[in-house]
């Protein structure tokens, strides 16, 4: 098996909402409709967005993300889904759906590496396409999952990567501890409480994935 992160750009869903903003989308598809994690600041645009293209059934308001529930799919309406261009190409797209900084992350794994080459030069022919990243899937034992470890770490906001990635270079995870979440949140320039609402939600997000992969 191989796989590949492909980032599409160039008409795509929620460009404008994400360009520039450090906003993000996560999208998971559900043939009937979508589920949609968006983080806070493109929340609004992102909304009006879905409103106007497939509607909404639910809108969840949960700290710093807006959890969203689509009345259809928005590949039956918007014109860059890839569905098309995976099965012709036997391909699988690994979900979710990322987009980000203007464009539209997509992992997508195939039996043959032919079948990754085909796939990207034809999506080539209608989007500006660039690989992030590309890998052989060498582990395909029945005990372990299809997908490796690195893989299946969650997507981080960019503010909970932030204070994820400053709690452990200034040596919050050290025993003792050699600084508190109030200096942390001082070099971040955000407020203690802040601070510590973006660390809690990576930790709990990356401690959900671990659990799941290690005692399943």
């Amino acid at each position: 098996m191989y796989e590949a992160t492909f980032r599409i750009t160039g008409g795509v869903a929620y460009e404008e909402a994400t360009r520039g903003t450090g906003a993000t989308v996560e999208l998971w598809c559900n043939d009937h409709c979508d589920l949609l994690y968006v983080s806070k600041s493109a929340s609004d645009l992102v909304r009006r967005h879905i409103e106007d293209q497939v509607g909404i059934t639910h809108v969840v308001e949960d700290g710093e993300e807006t959890i969203i529930v689509t009345s259809e799919c928005l590949k039956s309406r918007s014109p860059d889904h890839i569905e098309s261009f995976l099965a012709r190409h036997n391909c699988l797209l690994m979900p979710p759906i990322r987009y980000e900084n203007g464009g539209k992350v997509c992992r997508v794994i195939a039996v043959d590496s032919k079948h990754l080459t085909r796939f990207y030069r034809d999506v080539q022919s209608e989007f500006t396409v660039t690989v992030e990243s590309k890998r052989e899937i060498n582990n395909h034992a029945q005990t372990q999952p299809l997908v490796a470890l690195g893989s299946s770490i969650p997507e981080l906001s960019s503010q909970q990567h932030t204070a994820l990635l400053t709690a452990h270079e200034r040596g919050y995870y050290r025993i003792p501890r050699d600084a508190t979440t109030a200096e942390l949140a001082d070099e971040m320039d955000i407020d203690r409480r802040t601070f510590e609402e973006h660390l809690r939600r990576a930790e709990n997000k990356l401690i959900e994935a671990l659990i799941e992969y290690l005692f399943k």
